[in-house]
């Protein structure tokens, strides 16, 4: 019997429309009459008649209770309408037979009535640190480092947004405490006037001389040469800007000076700052040190010598100075001292800045930074007065921070916290007013997202959320952080919601939807691990270039290395020292490896790709199979691709016969789904199950031996990989699952571990055709990618539309979630899968815009965010 596709569109929405079957003593006749027969014919020799493969049986349902089973009937829709099931050699349901049972799943089992759409449950949600970081970032102007100061969130369902998982612990609710007053202090000034500071950034010195191999620069801002200096024949870095900082090398004396007009007399503090910086090279020391001279107006203020100081660490040197007006002069300049000149671990010296503060008499001091921010008025003197000011700065703040206006009670007990902390001895209005925002920051409306519903409508069997909270569902979906202006002007108004569509453009087209962009990527397809995967570029190297001596070689060296040095024999020391000779010259010879700059552009490629067809509203299928990717120089070499030069990333049109393309050959997945030390094709198989196609594989058994311990080390030299995985698969607890992961993983065996292509592995051939469980043969990478595309078409959209769902609510997909999931593939393939459309459709949905009516528990959780605490 042929096989038949996934339902059309068209048909399937039909049967979405149909009215739900009401009475409960239905299903059962309904299963007997039209869904038993189904069973028997395609399922009962494997799933009845006391067979249970999978640990599934779908013979013993006796009554309506025993039918409700929805997680295993869940199951069961997905793997019909994936062609999982029946298997490939069986025959298969007909289009009418696939239809009818879809449709008795969905009405009968799930009882799910299209009229009255089931949004779902949903759990107060935290600020997981993404989040938190971008609205402080937002609403105090402060870039709060929370991947430093937080734990690292939980993840549900792939993601770190889910509310099930974002608990917080005693330890995690001391830090929000920390990190509120140390983000009000670094940002609310609590003073009206302060002494002036001004930094003179490192960036703003220019170069006066350097010595460099050929030449002693006299004057940087002359053109002619110096005399030469030949006796200087080692390479020397030169200064470098980076952000709004100079570095310095320790290797290279040069001088640089900044020059500073005051306006008025009297007495300043300079101060320099500048960090200490190290680039770890093997396991080289580096003897060499510096001196840094610091001259002020001509006159020397500090001569301090540097070591090696770590990874990074700070100095700060501050003198007093009585100035005139004028222009005053900095001169910063590096002295190389020691034996040792060479460079070997890139010993640096930072200029962050001269912070320059005066002059200190009372009648010239100013505003601090950013007081217009928070004060956006001088303080009335007048009492009355003073208090309708107070009032209005902290419900105007409150209300932002808690993202919906802020109750009259709460701005109140905010008040009198400010009040109180003002009257104290040393207070001041400003003093007071940041610890009210203390207390904003560290509430709980806060740290979770408060969610109110609309009044409930006659015949309507859920509220719609208010128009704050769709404010919020919407920014934290698109942006990672809180509602700008306009949202929280249009929510005030109540018209955001009969302008969605407009404001879903506006958002996508502002810089920040970057972070969508970055933190779905980074999670669906696990981008942002290619900056801590660990990969090891010499044993990829050996093992596509294996060499049986070396191997040797290093395998006896270090059984010799663990010999203690005073336990030696003259023989085994002078063994070591020929071995090392071998060893070293290889540990150290140029080989491909993973630097940080190539990790990076590997993480902007799988982003920029997302973020072409996001932006340009192309069809998501260009994930899988697009003709371009986006590189610059240094990936490009790594990919073997010519032509492209510089560092900036661009849009590169890919030959007709290039493997690349989509991203499955984008280094960021190749290398997450890689091992240390070579590929995994069943790694890389379950990320396309999982990923793309949203079928993963049942977790593996326990006590499941590794790969290499299938067989011994002379039996897999002779082997293949193919091989290896075939053996391994031998077990018929493994082989269901190991058809269906390695065809797909063995497809991509042409890249190697950090995603460079290759011909052979261990001295073999490799080799990539395969054909998947659902029958179509396929004999490389751009073939399976084919196939993915067409035949597998309507699996990945409505994984994407499934992915993309769980992102945006902060929850996983339950079974009441089928409808909507069918309708968002259905406005996606009449809209040729552009990805508008599924947003659209999210955001539009019933998950997204309404609230299920909550039990009491729930309920009582949802008063505890909400009630208003000072």
């Amino acid at each position: 019997m042929p096989r038949f596709p996934r339902p059309t569109p068209a048909l399937s929405l039909c049967l979405l429309l149909l009215p739900a079957t009401a009475p409960a003593q239905a299903a059962m006749e309904t299963f007997k009459k039209d869904i038993q027969p189904m069973l028997e014919t395609y399922c009962y020799s494997c799933h009845g008649e006391g067979e249970s493969e999978g640990g599934v049986t779908l013979d013993q349902f006796k009554d309506e209770a025993s039918l409700k089973d929805h997680k295993l009937w869940l199951r069961v829709l997905k793997n019909t309408r994936a062609r999982i099931m029946p298997p490939v050699e069986e025959d298969y349901l007909t289009h009418d037979e696939l239809e009818k049972f879809a449709t008795f799943i969905k009405r009968d089992v799930f009882e799910l009535d299209p009229a009255k759409p089931e949004p779902g449950r949903v759990t107060v949600r935290r600020l997981n640190r993404v989040d938190y970081r971008n609205t402080v970032r937002e609403l105090m102007g402060v870039d709060y480092d929370t991947q430093k100061e937080f734990p690292a969130d939980d993840t549900g369902h792939g993601f770190d947004n889910n509310g099930d998982v974002l608990t917080i612990s005693p330890m995690l609710m001391e830090k929000y405490l920390d990190a509120a007053q140390a983000i009000v202090a670094s940002a609310v000034p609590t003073q009206p006037l302060v002494v002036a500071e001004r930094a003179v950034e490192g960036r703003q010195f220019v170069t006066l001389r350097m010595e460099t191999p050929a030449t002693l620069i006299a004057d940087a801002t002359t053109s002619a040469p110096a005399p030469a200096t030949p006796a200087v024949i080692y390479e020397r870095p030169a200064p470098s800007i980076q952000g709004r900082s100079l570095v310095l090398s320790y290797y290279t004396p040069v001088t640089v000076e900044a020059v500073h007009k005051v306006e008025h007399a009297g007495r300043y503090q300079v101060e320099l700052d500048l960090k200490a910086l190290e680039r770890y090279v093997d396991d080289q020391f580096d003897y060499n040190r510096c001196r840094l001279v610091f001259t002020i107006d001509g006159e020397q203020v500090l001569d301090e010598e540097f070591v090696r100081e770590g990874y990074e660490k700070s100095f700060k040197f501050a003198f007093d100075r009585e100035w005139t007006p004028g222009e005053h002069r900095l001169l910063v300049e590096i002295r190389p001292v020691g034996p040792d000149r060479d460079q070997k671990r890139s010993l640096r010296l930072r200029l962050d800045a001269v912070n320059v503060r005066g002059p200190y008499a009372p009648e010239h001091w100013v505003p601090p930074a950013n007081y217009a921010r928070f004060f956006p008025r001088t303080v009335p003197a007048n009492p009355a007065e003073r208090a309708v000011y107070l009032r209005g700065i902290l419900g105007s703040f409150a209300s932002r921070a808690f993202r919906r206006p802020a109750d009259e009670a709460t701005i109140e007990k905010l008040a009198r916290l400010a009040e109180r902390t003002a009257a104290q001895e040393g207070g001041s209005f400003e003093a007071g007013v940041a610890q009210a925002m203390v207390a904003v920051l560290a509430s709980p409306r806060f740290i979770f997202r408060e969610e109110q519903t609309l009044p409930l409508e006659p015949g309507q069997p859920h509220p719609l959320v208010d128009e704050w909270s769709l404010a919020s569902r919407l920014s934290y979906f698109l942006w990672s952080s809180m509602p700008d202006n306009e949202l929280f002007r249009l929510a005030a108004q109540g018209r955001l919601r009969a302008n969605l569509k407009s404001q879903v453009g506006r958002m996508l087209a502002d810089p920040k939807s970057q972070e969508f962009v970055r933190n779905f990527t980074g999670q669906w397809l696990q981008a942002r691990d290619i900056t801590t995967v660990v990969i090891n570029p010499l044993d990829v190297f050996l093992r596509e270039n294996p060499n049986p001596e070396f191997l040797a070689a290093l395998e006896r060296f270090r059984q010799l290395n663990r010999i203690p040095v005073d336990r030696r024999t003259p023989e085994q020391k002078a063994e070591g020292e020929k071995l090392r000779d071998i060893v070293v010259p290889v540990f150290r010879a140029p080989k491909p490896e993973l630097t940080w700059s190539l990790r990076r552009a590997m993480q902007q490629e799988t982003e920029l790709t997302f973020a072409h067809v996001l932006k340009e509203d192309r069809s998501l299928i260009e994930l899988i199979n697009a003709d371009y990717t986006f590189l610059n120089e240094e990936l490009a070499e790594h990919y073997g691709i010519p032509g492209v030069k510089g560092r900036d990333m661009r849009k590169v049109q890919l030959p007709p016969d290039s493997p690349r393309g989509g991203v499955l050959t984008q280094g960021t997945v190749l290398a997450v789904t890689s091992n240390p030390t070579r590929t995994s094709p069943v790694k890389r198989g379950v990320f396309i199950l999982e990923k793309i196609l949203g079928t993963p594989p049942a977790p593996p058994p326990p006590n499941i031996p590794p790969l290499e311990n299938i067989a011994s080390k002379e039996q897999l030299a002779k082997m293949t990989l193919r091989e290896t995985l075939d053996l391994h698969a031998s077990n018929g607890m493994c082989r269901s699952c190991h058809n269906r992961m390695d065809p797909l993983g063995l497809a991509l065996e042409n890249f190697n571990a950090m995603g460079r292509w290759r011909d052979m592995d261990s001295n073999q051939p490799v080799e990539t055709g395969g054909k998947l469980i659902t029958g179509e043969k396929f004999s490389n990478i751009r073939e399976l990618k084919q196939i993915l595309a067409k035949e597998h078409r309507g699996d990945y959209l409505h994984n994407m539309a499934e992915k993309l769902l769980m992102y945006a609510l902060g929850r996983g997909v339950e079974y009441y979630d089928t409808d909507t999931l069918d309708q968002l593939v259905h406005r996606l393939e009449a809209a040729e899968a552009r990805p508008s459309a599924l947003l659209l459709g999210i955001i539009e949905s019933a998950p997204f815009q309404q609230r299920r009516r909550e039990p009491a528990a729930h309920t009582a959780v949802q008063s505890a965010v909400t009630t208003p605490r000072s």
